[in-house]
């Protein structure tokens, strides 16, 4: 009976085949944590990159109003569109107090309040989305 081997299911392993058993496990467990970070920061790196137009191509003319909802071109009070689309991080940094670049006050604030008030499928909708998520 010496000479039996221990499996690995065996409860009357000794204790120098548990504590094995842990190590190898955790060496298991830190090399998924070593292999997920850097996705994780490529991710955030991608997200960041990404862009949002104001308006959506699909709008493309129309004015933003002060609460961010779209009107005609040339309404009293509304804004006419940025030159181009804005980087994630740039929105990032807006919707947490900052400014979108070439804006003056009461132009970011219609931009941003735009930003917020994206839909499921309006394009921009899944950058604006990945950037609520929380990062670790």
């Amino acid at each position: 009976m010496a000479d039996e081997k221990i499996e690995s299911g065996d409860e009357h392993a000794s204790p120098g085949t548990t504590r094995r058993r842990a190590l190898m496990l955790g060496a298991v467990s830190a090399t998924a944590i070593v292999s997920i970070r850097p996705a994780l920061a490529q991710t955030s790196a991608s997200v960041l990159n990404c862009e949002i137009p104001v308006p959506d191509p699909g709008r493309a003319g129309m004015y933003i109003a002060a609460d961010g909802s779209l009107v005609p071109a040339g309404t009293p009070g509304a804004y006419p569109p940025p030159g181009g689309a804005f980087k994630g991080e740039d929105v990032k940094k807006a919707l947490n107090g900052g400014m979108l670049p070439g804006t003056d006050y009461e132009t970011n604030r219609a931009y941003t309040n735009y930003i917020r008030r994206l839909q499921q499928g309006t394009s921009g909708f899944t950058c604006f989305a990945s950037l609520q998520m929380p990062r670790g």
